[in-house]
């Protein structure tokens, strides 16, 4: 089962928060996408949230059948100035919803939306190498595969490795970046 034709894509609103803090904080206390031990409350990330909107980054939802399943943004790959074309991606699914078409065009809209910003490069951390579906899912969204930094985390009682995906926003690296008083 797809959810594509049915499913809608938008800007994140301010009552999507309490739907996004109840899929984030399952993620972290059931898995090993996020490294955050304590799952935050709903004022935490619309803080975050308002950071991401604020400096002109992209934040969408995915909605199904009235419910939100998915969230997708993007943010600083790191703040030194030298960085500011990069940026690095976040997914996450209602834990009842994956395979189900949600991720993929999800994940499509901030690609679309940060190459038409100007961005050049995407970045995909994913919490550790055993993740095979998210390593799988960045690869067939055009990712490759660029480092692995082991044994860098410790969560659930183990070591976690970070594994490290990138791909091309537009022209990438190839012609300078427009400056836009930069």
């Amino acid at each position: 089962m797809t959810a594509e034709t049915d499913m809608e894509i938008r800007p994140v609103a301010d009552h999507d928060m309490a739907a996004i803090q109840a899929i984030y904080a399952h993620h972290v206390l059931n898995g090993l996408a996020s490294w955050e031990l304590e799952p935050p409350d709903v004022a935490e990330l619309t803080v975050r949230r308002n950071g991401l909107l604020s400096a002109g980054y992209p934040f969408v939802v995915a909605i199904l059948d009235g419910e939100l399943v998915g969230y997708a943004s993007a943010g600083p790959y790191r703040t030194r100035p030298a960085y500011r074309f990069t940026v690095e991606n976040t997914i996450y699914l209602h834990p009842h919803r994956p395979g189900q078409g949600i991720a993929q065009p999800l994940l499509q809209r901030v690609i679309d939306d940060c190459t038409a910003l100007g961005f050049r490069q995407m970045i995909a951390v994913v919490g550790d190498s055993g993740n095979h579906p998210s390593i799988r899912f960045h690869e067939k969204m055009g990712f490759c595969r660029v480092g692995l930094i082991e044994n860098i985390g410790w969560k659930a009682g183990r070591w976690l490795d970070s594994v490290i995906l990138q791909r091309a926003l537009g022209p990438g690296g190839g012609v300078p970046p427009k400056e836009s008083g930069n």
